[in-house]
């Protein structure tokens, strides 16, 4: 009852005491822990992370400055900000999904020409491998004669430019060996997004 007469007189008073400190002059209401409400120009240091309503003239709130949160409700809020955006990227890619594509057989005609786009690049590769394996194997023969090839230990040592040719040749090796590996990587990886597509567009569809 207190608390209400409390509330009641401030309600009363509020609009004399915006008009003597000017339209321009910032109030602010507030309840402390005990329920009592507050107004003033200013919030007490005691008051600084408490939820706080901005007032007009005529008491009514223009504005909420929400209250300090605490590292469990700043961690819940992020979550739900990444939920939020989870869930609107999902029906953004459902939206380009179903303008995209307008049967699971356009889907699967799209992927099949990926397919064959990787598998491509994955034969030049490996024609590209056999000629420098071929290469390699000319050059390992001509340097078994050299040092440090070579288990007689009275072989001169290889040439420089010998050398320098089977290290070339074995780092395109390297090369081409990394990039074939990828190319196949990269389309296992095509054929698990679309069949990723073709189950979500049946969900959409609702298709069995």
């Amino acid at each position: 009852m207190r608390n209400a007469f409390i509330t009641l007189l401030l309600l009363l008073i509020l609009p004399i005491s915006v008009s003597a400190a000017g339209k321009n002059q910032k109030l602010y209401r507030w309840i402390d822990s005990e329920g009592l409400v507050h107004y003033g120009d200013s919030i007490p240091a005691e008051y600084a992370e408490l939820e706080r309503q901005i007032v007009n003239e005529h008491g009514i709130t223009v504005d909420v400055l929400r209250a300090k949160m605490t590292a469990e409700e700043i961690a819940e809020e992020k979550h739900q900000d990444d939920l939020r955006m989870q869930r609107e990227l999902e029906r953004r890619a459902d939206q380009a999904l179903l303008a995209t594509y307008l049967t699971i057989d356009e889907i699967l005609m799209h992927r099949d020409r990926r397919i064959e786009l990787f598998e491509a690049q994955a034969r030049v590769t490996e024609l590209y491998l056999r000629n420098l394996e071929r290469r390699m194997s000319v050059l390992k023969d001509e340097a078994s004669g050299f040092q440090p090839y070579s288990e007689d230990p009275d072989a001169e040592m290889i040439s420089t430019d010998l050398a320098d040719d089977i290290a070339s040749t074995k780092q395109t090796i390297t090369r081409h060996e990394a990039n074939l590996q990828r190319f196949q990587n990269d389309q296992q990886g095509i054929v698990a997004r679309f069949d990723g597509d073709i189950n979500r567009f049946k969900k959409l569809k609702g298709l069995n």
